[in-house]
């Protein structure tokens, strides 16, 4: 895996290999290197300790207790040489703590640029979305991972049943747009991370879709209010000349039925499967 294979975006862990500039914050919790190496070869990335020709993903962690080997340049030598082998013709990938734990729930993740920066510092930046890099290619369900028995306790089971749960309920939604004649869509490189994209016309439509298994019904609802109106508020500030929509799907009928005229008076709508109301 070489050159610019991943067009800015890391579809996964799988066939690359990797190194880390120090330990990294996953899911909120600081992850030393050793733990990050086995998270990553589980997800069938090969580990290496050092830079070399061989690596083609490079993990930025924390670098607040390492010494910089260019004083020029805001990072380690791993970034130094991932920058210097970009120079020379050969892509190296470049993710953050947010684009690793992506990657390590199988999901897609921006591929960081190196950009100059004031008194000649390089430093990974997010590639800014194209103007019209609002939907990217084809969605596909995913399948959920599954963890060996000895690793599981009682939160990573609900953990992977609510995970399965929301891929079942996106595809779901695939096939009840496709009836319709409708492609749904990833989001594009740069693009917040919505979890499925359609058009119909000058009309783009972008989704958050919400597992209630093994939640209360109320804080996923509202975390996923938030997030669908973070994501659309992104998107019209990038693209003022779109007709956006935020859609929230659920996996089921809320049981509250306040939640449909909240979720109108935001501008959003809400829906759930399986007859997906309103779409």
């Amino acid at each position: 895996m070489s050159d610019r294979t991943c067009r800015g975006t890391v579809r996964g862990l799988g066939g690359h290999t990797i190194c880390f500039t120090g330990r990294v914050l996953v899911d909120g919790e600081w992850t030393f290197r050793s733990r990050c190496t086995r998270l990553a070869t589980d997800r069938g990335a090969v580990a290496k300790t050092d830079f070399s020709r061989r690596i083609t993903l490079v993990v930025y962690g924390d670098l607040a207790s390492k010494v910089v080997t260019d004083s020029r340049r805001a990072y380690s030598s791993k970034l130094v040489d991932a920058d210097a082998s970009r120079n020379g013709g050969r892509h190296v990938c470049v993710v953050d703590a947010d684009g690793f734990s992506k990657l390590l729930k199988r999901r897609p993740a921006p591929c960081l640029e190196l950009r100059k920066s004031g008194a000649g510092r390089v430093r990974p930046v997010a590639a800014a979305p194209a103007r019209s890099g609002i939907l990217g290619g084809p969605l596909r369900v995913r399948r959920p991972g599954r963890r060996p028995s000895v690793d599981l306790t009682l939160d990573l089971n609900r953990l992977d049943k609510a995970t399965a749960v929301h891929e079942a309920t996106v595809g779901a939604l695939l096939a009840h747009l496709s009836g319709q004649g409708v492609e749904v869509r990833t989001h594009a490189p740069g693009a917040p991370a919505f979890d499925a994209g359609w058009s119909r016309g000058a009309d783009v439509f972008i989704a958050e879709v919400k597992s209630l298994t093994g939640a209360r019904e109320d804080q996923q609802i509202r975390l996923g209010i938030g997030q669908v109106l973070d994501y659309a508020h992104q998107l019209r500030t990038a693209h003022p000349g779109r007709r956006l929509h935020p859609v929230l799907v659920l996996e089921k009928r809320p049981v509250d039925p306040r939640w449909s005229p909240l979720a109108r008076s935001a501008g959003i709508r809400l829906t759930w499967a399986p007859g997906f109301p309103d779409l």
